[in-house]
């Protein structure tokens, strides 16, 4: 910040992450505010935080503008649908990014008791005894996805460049949220 100018593009990510909450918070807040105020500063920045209460300075700062990445949830499960929309996160998905990340049922199951334990007010999280469980010894292991499966089992080599197109397209359409055609949206 101490060489940026006003037409500087400062990218940020996650500031004041490894510090408490509110001090995290606090910096990242301070900064926001240092670098939008024209009379200090007054750069394009785009900066990236999991602190929900970041999203009210765009009701307080002029130019403060919040988008998020558009999520879809089906069936329980979390979908990222790699689009940035306009609007803040209206909750966090850290439990589910650690179930994609492939950690183990367990310890899934776990964090949603303890999450729910620390929403509600002037509770205390309930200490659970050592139980050694068992488990499928593969269970976390994150599994492959069938597509990628399927694309490991293609002989590029015997397709015509043709139809090695049409297979990439119609794998596309199968991963796609909405199963459509990208140009058809």
């Amino acid at each position: 910040m101490n060489s940026a100018t006003a037409r500087s593009l400062i990218l940020l990510d996650e500031i004041g992450r490894g510090t408490s909450t509110y001090d995290g918070l606090s910096i990242a807040w301070a900064i926001a505010e240092h670098i939008q105020d024209r009379r200090h500063l007054g750069a394009r920045t785009l900066f990236a935080t999991h602190y929900h209460e970041m999203t009210q300075l765009e009701g307080l700062r002029e130019g403060i503008r919040n988008y998020c990445v558009a999520v879809q949830e089906r069936d329980g499960d979390v979908v990222f649908l790699r689009k940035i929309v306009p609007g803040g996160a209206d909750r966090s998905y850290g439990i589910h990014v650690a179930k994609l990340a492939g950690l183990p049922p367990t310890v899934i199951a776990r964090a949603q008791q303890v999450l729910a334990q620390l929403e509600q007010p002037d509770t205390t999280i309930e200490a659970r005894p050592y139980l050694p469980e068992k488990e499928p010894p593969h269970a976390s292991l994150p599994q492959p996805h069938p597509i990628i499966e399927e694309m490991k089992q293609i002989d590029l080599f015997s397709m015509t460049p043709l139809d090695a197109l049409n297979r990439l397209a119609d794998l596309q359409r199968r991963i796609s949220p909405t199963g459509q055609d990208n140009h058809e949206k």
